[in-house]
């Protein structure tokens, strides 16, 4: 697996880097965002670590540059790295496109961790049997991981597909938001984390017709949410 890291502290990065190469990853590091967003372009790349502080650019407005790109060059994965723990922060990587996100200091372990639950999210780890769910004119092809509404592609990240995946799955269940995230994560959601109330107000974005006023995916106040049933 090819992992990109946007990274411009040296220590940091060659600390990694050397980690993650002994656990079977070809790392390639970046010292600021516009070597990276080149870099990304010109090889093959699986995940890309990004750090939110870069001295020739915001990290947010590298991850908003990533998911702009054509094809499957927008859907990478990206894990943020921030210095920052101000909650708000990291919400706003995760509304910019972020798969994930991690705060400074870490545990090499635990990036580890992450990093492999990203990738088995991205390869299909969620799915089940069958190729499709289909919902009316929403279907979600979990072999090809697309998602499309009236033959129209939606734009979701790789993790924002398998939170679809498992509440369609699951459709007229209502779901706590500690149930979700343990279906698409193997763990527990930490109770402060309201990270899953911006990624689904993304997929809402994405497949309703109006997200102000969602069909499909409802909120059930106090609890969590339940993909509704019905077919349009």
């Amino acid at each position: 697996m090819q992992l990109l890291m946007i990274e411009d502290d040296q220590r940091l990065a060659s600390m990694v880097s050397d980690y993650l190469s002994a656990s079977g990853f070809v790392v390639t590091h970046a010292p600021d965002a516009q070597t990276g967003l080149t870099n990304l372009q010109n090889q093959e790349v699986d995940l890309v670590i990004l750090d939110l502080m870069l001295p020739d650019m915001d990290g947010l407005q590298v991850c908003q540059r990533i998911r702009a790109l054509p094809g499957a060059l927008g859907q990478v994965p990206v894990m943020m790295l921030t210095a920052k723990g101000d909650p708000m922060d990291r919400i706003i990587g995760l509304e910019m496109g972020a798969d994930d996100y991690l705060p400074k200091p870490f545990e090499p372990r635990e990036l580890l961790a992450r990093i492999r639950a990203i990738l088995r999210r991205k390869s299909g780890g969620v799915a089940t049997q069958g190729n499709s769910l289909q919902f009316g004119s929403l279907e979600i092809d979990r072999d090809a991981r697309r998602v499309s509404v009236k033959g129209e592609y939606c734009d979701l990240t790789s993790y924002q597909f398998d939170l679809l995946v498992a509440l369609a799955e699951r459709a007229g269940r209502v779901l706590t938001r500690d149930q979700i995230m343990e279906a698409v994560r193997g763990r527990e959601l930490e109770a402060f984390d309201r990270s899953i109330d911006v990624h689904m107000g993304r997929i809402r974005a994405a497949i309703e017709a109006d997200p102000k006023t969602p069909q499909r995916i409802l909120t059930v106040r106090g609890v969590g949410y339940v993909f509704a049933r019905q077919q349009d």
